[in-house]
C-alpha cells in the first residue's frame, strides 16, 4: 500500500514539473524573441544612427553660427568700461619748489580718478570684405545642408544594397536546400533500383558524391548569409551578436521593378544627365564651394583697399564717485587706414585664395564629367541586366523541362545517371542565374535613381 501511495503522489509532481518547464520555455522564447528588421526599419535606423549623419548635422550648427557672425560685421560694436586709479606723489630734497607762487621745500600729493565709458566702433568700409564674408558663410551653410542631403541618399542606397544581399542569400539558400532534397530523394531511388538490379553500385556512389556536394553548398551559402547579416548590422551601428530576423522576400515595390521595363523611363539619356546636374545635391554643393572660394578671393583682395571706421565714446569722469555724473565727455571720430606696403602678405593671401578657387573649379568640372560617366555606365548595365533577366527566365523553363526528360529516361533505363545529374546541375545554375539577374536589375535600378538624384530618403525618416 505504501508503494502505491508514493506512485500516486509522484504523478502530480511530474505534471507540475512539465507545466513549470513549459512556462520557462515560453518565457525564455519571449525574452529572446527575434526583432523583425525590415528594409524600411533598417534604413530608418541608418538615417538616425549613422555617425556621419550625426556629425554632419552637428556641423551645420557651426555654419549657422558663421552666418550670424557675418551679419554681425555690418553692425557697430558696443562696449562699456570702468576704471579707477589712485596716485600718491611725494617730493623731498634740497632746494625750494614754487607751486602757485608759494615756496615749498617738500610736499605729498594724492589723487583719485573715476571713469565710466560707453564706446562704439563701426566699420563703414573694409574693401567689401564684409559682403564677401556674408556670401561665403551663406554658401558654406547651404553647401553643408546639400551634402547632408546627399549623404542621406547614399545611406539609403547602401542600406538597400546590403539588405538585398541578405534577401538574395536567403533565396539562394532555398535553391540549395531544394537541390539537396532532390539529390537525397534521387539517392533513395537509386539505392532501391540498385537492390532490384536496375542501377549499378557506381550510380549509387556517384549520387552520394552529388548529395555531399549539395550539403557543402548549403554550408557555404549559410556562411555567406551570416556574413551578409553581419555587414548590414555593422553598417547600421548595431551589435552583430544580437539576434534579428530578416525578410526573405521582396516587397511590392521591388516586384514592380521586376515587372516593369524601366528602360522606357530612361531613353533620353542627355535630358536625364541635364536634370541630374540640376538635381544632385553633391553637384550643387560643389558649385557652392566654388562660389565660396571666389568669395575668398574678394576677401583677400580687400587687404589692398582702404578701411574706414567710425568711433564714438561717452564718458563720466570725476575724482569722487559721488560726483561722477557732473563731468561728461562725448567724442566722435573717423579713422581712415590706407595700406601701402605690407611685405607682400596681402598678395600672398590673394594668390592662395585664387589657387583654392581654381582647385574648386577643377573639382566641379571633374564631378560633372564623373556624373555623366556614372549615369551612362549604370544605364548600359541596366540594359544588360534587363536582357539577362529575360534570358534567365527562359532558361529556367528549358532547364526544368530538360531535367524532367532526363529523369524519365533514366527511370525507364534508356538514359544515364550522369545526364540526369548534369541536367539537375544546369537547372540549379539556371535558378541561381535568375536570382542574380533579378537582384542585379533591382540594385541597378536603385543605383540609377541614386545617381540621377531622385532616390527619395524622406519616406524612411
Amino acid at each position: 500500500m505504501s508503494n502505491i501511495k508514493i506512485l500516486n503522489q509522484t504523478k502530480p509532481e511530474k505534471g507540475m514539473r512539465k507545466i513549470i518547464l513549459i512556462l520557462i520555455i515560453l518565457l525564455t522564447c519571449q525574452v529572446y524573441s527575434q526583432d523583425k528588421l525590415t528594409i524600411q526599419k533598417a534604413i530608418n535606423i541608418a538615417l538616425n544612427k549613422n555617425s556621419n549623419v550625426l556629425k554632419s548635422t552637428y556641423g551645420i550648427n557651426a555654419y549657422e553660427s558663421d552666418v550670424q557672425a557675418a551679419w554681425g560685421n555690418f553692425l557697430p560694436s558696443l562696449g562699456l568700461s570702468a576704471s579707477w586709479d589712485w596716485t600718491r606723489t611725494e617730493t623731498q630734497g634740497n632746494g625750494t619748489i614754487v607751486i602757485n607762487g608759494v615756496p615749498i621745500e617738500s610736499f605729498t600729493q594724492t589723487s583719485r580718478n573715476y571713469r565710466g565709458t560707453a564706446y562704439s566702433n563701426w566699420t563703414l568700409f573694409d574693401g567689401l570684405s564684409n559682403f564677401a564674408s556674408l556670401s561665403q558663410s551663406e554658401n558654406n551653410l547651404e553647401s553643408a545642408q546639400l551634402s547632408l542631403e546627399r549623404l542621406k541618399q547614399d545611406i539609403v542606397f547602401q542600406t538597400m544594397s546590403l539588405y538585398y544581399n541578405i534577401i538574395y542569400d536567403e533565396q539562394l539558400l532555398n535553391v540549395k536546400e531544394d537541390n539537396l532534397k532532390w539529390n537525397e530523394k534521387n539517392l533513395e531511388t537509386i539505392k532501391e533500383r540498385n537492390k532490384l538490379g536496375a542501377a549499378t553500385l557506381a550510380d549509387v556512389y556517384q549520387q552520394e558524391v552529388e548529395t555531399g556536394n549539395a550539403e557543402l553548398d548549403i554550408v557555404k551559402t549559410e556562411n555567406q548569409l551570416e556574413s551578409a547579416k553581419n555587414d548590414l548590422l555593422y553598417y547600421l551601428g548595431l551589435d552583430v551578436l544580437d539576434v534579428y530576423s530578416f525578410t526573405d522576400t521582396l516587397t511590392q515595390a521591388e516586384n514592380e521593378i521586376l515587372s516593369t521595363n524601366l528602360l522606357k523611363d530612361f531613353e533620353n539619356l542627355n535630358t536625364l544627365v541635364d536634370e541630374a546636374l540640376n538635381r544632385r545635391f553633391d553637384f550643387k554643393s560643389a558649385r557652392l564651394n566654388y562660389e565660396s572660394a571666389l568669395n575668398g578671393v574678394t576677401i583677400a583682395q580687400s587687404g589692398h583697399l582702404p578701411n574706414l571706421s567710425l568711433s564714438s565714446s561717452y564718458s563720466y569722469i570725476s575724482d569722487r564717485i559721488s560726483s561722477i555724473d557732473q563731468t561728461k565727455s562725448l567724442s566722435f571720430g573717423l579713422s581712415l587706414n590706407i595700406p601701402i606696403f605690407s611685405g607682400w602678405s596681402v598678395s600672398n593671401r590673394v594668390q592662395i585664395a585664387e589657387v583654392d578657387a581654381k582647385t574648386k573649379e577643377i573639382d566641379l568640372n571633374d564631378l560633372e564629367r564623373d556624373i555623366k560617366r556614372q549615369i551612362n555606365a549604370t544605364f548600359l548595365d541596366l540594359k544588360a541586366a534587363k536582357k539577362g533577366l529575360n534570358v534567365s527566365e527562359n532558361n529556367i523553363a528549358a532547364a526544368k523541362e530538360n531535367l524532367r526528360i532526363e529523369a524519365e529516361k533514366y527511370s525507364l533505363g534508356s538514359g544515364k545517371l550522369l545526364d540526369v545529374l548534369i541536367a539537375n546541375s544546369r537547372y540549379t545554375t539556371a535558378q541561381t542565374d535568375l536570382l542574380n539577374a533579378q537582384f542585379s536589375y533591382i540594385v541597378l535600378s536603385q543605383q540609377l535613381k541614386y545617381q540621377l538624384g531622385i532616390l527619395d530618403y524622406k519616406q524612411y525618416e
